[in-house]
């Protein structure tokens, strides 16, 4: 920790405690409150090869940062300490969730969505959980959804050992995702990319954080497909946004699709249930397209 502790002090110009005040939630990698002179730091530590995706986490938050509309965690520091990668943000104070926090998550989403790009995808490859995420820019929507997305997965799960039960659908289902996705022409819209319930919060002043992105230029309904498939946002926030920024039709039938990768990405990650959940997404969805 003392290498880590040097890291940090060396980026920051000032001094920092040897040794982390506490550790404290995060996701994937082991994070740490710790303290230095210049206010306490939110940090994120894995083994030396998390060092680009790290990077890149960092670059995502920066690009959300930029766009405004939502507070992000200011990225405070970031690179190699003998072994180990980090990443150091500033420590945010979490509050409640309230219904005046989610109308801000809505209008504030609206206001990154409007944030455009000229072709989808982005700058950078980066990662949906740990799982390798590609963004090589795309002209169109469709075709970026189905190579960038759908396609990464479907091998992936093969090479888990579901090809069995996903291979022979997901053929079939990326063949009709051009006609699921037939006349929608979408503007290549700044997304969070993995926004689950457990990657927004409420800070001290009730506004409303985002935080753990696997950012990238797609289509607006993506971001607001995955905060309906584990819950944990309310009528307030969708309410806000639609107010904001309306839906159009046929969204609900795209929502499935887009949710499908993030499933398909838990059972390459996870397995069991989650694999017989995206075989069944698919089977739904290529009967919607008559394939």
């Amino acid at each position: 920790m003392q290498v880590l502790a040097r890291a940090l002090a060396a980026q920051l110009g000032v001094e920092c405690a040897t040794e982390p005040e506490r550790r404290v939630g995060g996701g994937t990698h082991r994070c740490y409150r710790w303290q230095c002179a210049s206010g306490a730091l939110f940090v994120k530590v894995a083994a030396a090869e998390a060092h680009g995706r790290l990077a890149a986490e960092a670059a995502g938050l920066d690009e959300l940062a930029q766009a405004g509309g939502l507070r992000v965690p200011q990225v405070r520091a970031q690179g190699l300490a003998g072994a180990e990668a980090f990443l150091a943000l500033e420590w945010i104070e979490m509050g409640a969730a309230s219904r005046r926090s989610e109308r801000r998550l809505g209008q504030g989403l609206a206001a990154l969505h409007a944030v455009r790009a000229e072709r989808f995808g982005w700058r950078i490859d980066n990662s949906i959980g740990p799982t390798p995420q590609l963004n090589g820019w795309w002209a169109q929507w469709p075709a970026f959804w189905r190579e960038r997305r759908l396609r990464p997965q479907l091998e992936l799960a093969v090479r888990r050992g579901f090809g069995r039960l996903l291979e022979a659908p997901g053929e079939r289902l990326l063949e009709a995702s051009a006609a699921l996705l037939a006349g929608h022409r979408p503007q290549p819209a700044l997304l969070h990319g993995d926004l689950w319930a457990g990657n927004w919060g409420t800070d001290a002043d009730g506004g409303a954080v985002i935080f753990d992105p696997a950012v990238y230029y797609g289509d607006r309904e993506a971001d607001l497909a995955m905060t309906r498939l584990f819950g944990g946002f309310g009528r307030e926030f969708y309410a806000a946004y639609q107010d904001a920024a309306p839906l159009p039709p046929g969204h609900a039938l795209r929502a499935e699709l887009y949710t499908l990768y993030h499933v398909l990405n838990h059972a390459n990650l996870f397995g069991g249930g989650y694999a017989q959940q995206a075989r069944a997404m698919m089977e739904r969805l290529i009967a919607e397209a008559g394939s």
